[in-house]
């Protein structure tokens, strides 16, 4: 495979303490890199020294002459005076992008509920994510660089971008560089895998699933006080293996080598052990919804969000709740929780519930901020017991990340993700039989999920869970709900069957608010708050325009590749053969003529469809 870039000797420390210390790494052509680590040892920083946007103190780095690259930062540098438009496209003519299908795939998958002309000051947080990375996609680019693409994205928008950057270069071609926490996405487009640790930068072969079991090898090597560690890793990798079929079945990594290392490790949890404790602490009834619907009255009138729910939640219950942003899911959630009450339909409760919710903001904090977190988790209880074990505050704390240097610090001190880990304990803490986790993967990094996700095995009661974390999602519940059209759907098949119901309904549903004529499948940001606009057509005409379009888009794919075949076929064409090649000009022209009419077509039809 070709060299694309390659860093030699890196070393770089800011004036507290050292971040790299002589490191040599290599991009080939091909190469689909996944960065891990914990948050703050320099994932973000590495990506920033490879593409050249920080130097380092010693060490160089080299690019193959004619190499491209892009970066996706975490920080928002969008131009708040353009457009949607003009910040996608930027100076390209509207007839070069419209007949693009990679640049109509991206716009299609990533901003088509965002209207072409809003200004981008006036979007939303996730909005501007998406159209940043939407701008960077349309680019051909050799490298690609790309820091936590998946935040702002729900479950539809993740699957559709490992899908579009799979196909975006063939097997041994362009590279690729991904910070991420999403582990499934890890998984699904990571080929090599880089651990930031300790100063330096660990590879290993394959993905998420493969670097697990390598790091298990590593650790079982390593000195007993990796012990803890190995058997949270270990636990982690029997996950993979048992939990997770549609991993197992791809050969990323050597099968007897799992089975060796997981064949004495217990299941992650006990289903029978924990449902039988969740039926003593919560009795036969937990929460029915029965016959329940919800309506708003807002400015515009009446909006219906949920219709005619009828749901039974069990004792020990762990189920995930999917869907896109604004369809309900925090709606049906506050009805669980007794915070909202429905419009009609009946909410029984069991007389035992406790329930209590972890939100995406941290108000839980706010009144103990300037207290030390021994002395804020030593008054809640003398002891914890975790798995048939009776842990002290301190070995608990220990158990999710924090260091015994860490527990004398303020609350106000500490990383978004130890907020994020203090804020769970806490709850966790105060022994509610109903919990419910709203987006709980915010701000952790890879080993901390792993961590939680090994807290909430012991959790004995009823687990409710809404993420867009799929990995997480598949990992600590057992079942999956989806909530489309105001209704309650189970999923047998988990999130692969969400995510064809999702693509049936967008391709019989009416086109929305883009000027692209792409329905919205992406979530972040207030995707709710972008109305969609009125049909220009009836039933019938729209269902034909919708066809009509369909089948451009198919003609537009297959006389894109005949005008490259013909170019191809004059370059290697005998040039003082002057009547053959004026018979491939004549080719090419009608060709040109067929494809420009075809495009024409394409904007019209999308007109109609806004």
């Amino acid at each position: 495979m070709a060299h694309l870039l390659g860093a030699e000797s890196l070393h770089l420390e800011f004036p507290t303490r050292v971040i790299f210390d002589d490191i040599t790494l290599g991009i080939n052509e091909g190469d689909r890199i996944g960065i891990v680590g914990r948050n703050g040892d320099g994932k973000s920083t590495l990506l920033q020294l490879l593409s050249g946007r920080l130097e380092p103190d010693s060490g160089r780095v080299t690019r193959r002459n004619g190499v491209t690259l892009a970066v996706l930062d975490q920080s928002d540098l969008l131009d708040d005076t353009l457009t949607v438009g003009q910040t996608v496209v930027a100076d390209l003519d509207e007839h070069v992008w419209a007949g693009d299908p990679i640049v109509r795939d991206v716009i299609a998958g990533l901003v088509s509920d965002i209207p072409w002309e809003a200004n981008v000051a006036d979007l939303s947080g996730g909005q501007r994510r998406r159209v940043a990375l939407a701008a960077l996609l349309i680019g051909d680019h050799d490298i690609i660089f790309l820091d936590e693409p998946t935040n702002h994205l729900d479950v539809e928008g993740i699957a559709w971008l490992a899908g579009h950057l799979k196909k975006r270069w063939s097997t041994n071609a362009g590279g690729l560089v991904v910070v991420t926490h999403d582990r499934w996405f890890l998984d699904e487009i990571c080929t090599a895998t880089w651990e930031v640790h300790d100063q330096i930068v660990e590879p290993f072969e394959g993905g998420y699933a493969a670097y697990i079991l390598q790091r298990v090898e590593r650790d079982t090597m390593a000195a007993a006080s990796e012990s803890k560690r190995q058997n949270l890793m270990r636990k982690e990798l029997a996950w993979l293996r048992r939990g997770a079929p549609a991993r197992t079945a791809k050969p990323k990594f050597r099968i007897d080598a799992a089975n060796a290392l997981i064949e004495n490790e217990p299941p992650a949890r006990n289903s029978i052990s924990l449902a039988s404790m969740a039926m003593q602490r919560l009795g036969k009834d937990v929460v029915d919804l029965e016959n329940v619907s919800v309506v708003y009255n807002g400015a515009t009138g009446e909006k219906r969000v949920l219709h005619d729910i009828t749901w039974r939640i069990a004792p020990g219950e762990r189920t995930g709740i999917l869907g896109v942003n604004g369809v309900g899911k925090s709606t049906l959630l506050s009805l669980v929780s007794g915070s909202l009450q429905p419009t009609s339909g009946r909410v029984k409760r069991g007389k035992t519930i406790k329930v209590a919710t972890l939100t995406q903001q941290l108000f839980e904090l706010d009144e103990i901020l300037n207290d030390r977190v021994s002395e804020v988790i030593g008054r809640q209880r003398s002891t914890y017991v975790s798995g048939g074990k009776e842990m002290t505050p301190s070995q608990l704390l220990e158990r999710v990340g924090f260091s015994s240097a860490q527990l004398s610090t303020p609350v106000k001190d500490l990383s978004g993700g130890q907020k994020r880990r203090l804020q769970l304990l806490l709850i966790l803490l105060s022994e509610p039989n109903v919990l419910i986790l709203d987006e709980p993967t915010n701000d952790l990094d890879t080993d901390m999920l792993a961590a939680i996700e090994d807290l909430l095995d012991t959790f004995p009661g009823t687990l409710l869970v809404v993420s867009h974390d799929r990995y997480l999602l598949e990992r600590v519940t057992d079942n999956q709900y989806a909530v489309i059209e105001g209704g309650l759907i189970h999923l047998p098949r988990g999130v692969d069957q969400y995510l064809e119901v999702r693509a049936l309904q967008q391709r019989d549903a009416p086109r929305g608010s883009s000027s692209v004529g792409a329905n919205p499948s992406t979530g972040g940001g207030a995707s709710g708050a972008v109305a969609a606009a009125t049909p220009k057509l009836n039933g019938a005409e729209l269902r034909s325009a919708q066809k009509e379009l369909a089948s451009v888009n198919r003609r537009l794919e297959k006389y894109g590749t005949q005008v490259n075949d013909i170019h191809a076929r004059m370059a290697v064409h005998d040039q003082s053969d002057y009547a053959g090649l004026g018979e491939l000009s004549a080719e090419l022209d009608s060709t040109q003529n067929i494809l420009s009419d075809l495009e024409v077509r394409w904007l019209e039809l999308s007109e109609l469809l806004v």
